[in-house]
């Protein structure tokens, strides 16, 4: 299997909706803060993953409130969960945020396994908050080395 990873661009909002409710539930269908608009500010950041040129899943985040970190999404086809996708996507996407972001959140997810994917990348949960956060190391971005061509990032 052949992951393509591409960064979201504000032309692609319809991903991001598309998506919304595979990582966040159907009730955050209509919340428009997490999609509308999306790439049109500095502050946003998205990749989506590519297999066998469809669409498999996409990862984003956004400041939903100014005075707190950006909320991190992710979401994977239920049909291509398993298969290192999610993986594959928030490893490149911790090294983009790191460049962008001091720290990220997101909601504690109510699937103990989605807990514990987040957990394995260094979030920590908050009771306090509901939210799970992880601060983030500035570090240099790299580019996926293993069959890496330039000229499908789109930057």
């Amino acid at each position: 299997m052949n992951i393509e990873l591409y960064f979201l661009r504000s032309s692609e909002e319809k991903i991001v909706k598309d998506m919304l409710p595979l990582a966040h539930g159907k009730e955050c269908s209509e919340f428009k803060e997490y999609t509308e608009n999306f790439g049109l500010t500095h502050k946003d950041l998205g990749l989506y993953a590519l297999v066998d040129n469809k669409i498999a899943g996409a990862i984003w985040s956004r400041e939903i409130d100014s005075s707190s970190e950006p909320t991190l999404s992710i979401a994977v086809l239920p049909e291509l969960r398993s298969l290192g996708i999610g993986s594959h996507m928030m490893q490149q996407f911790l090294l983009e945020a790191g460049a962008k972001y001091s720290a990220l959140s997101t909601k504690v997810p109510e699937d103990v396994n989605a807990v514990k994917f987040y957990e394995k990348f260094g979030f920590n949960k908050d009771d306090v908050t509901d939210k799970m956060f992880k601060s983030l190391e500035v570090q240099e971005v790299v580019r996926p080395t293993d069959g890496y061509n330039p000229k499908k990032w789109m930057d």
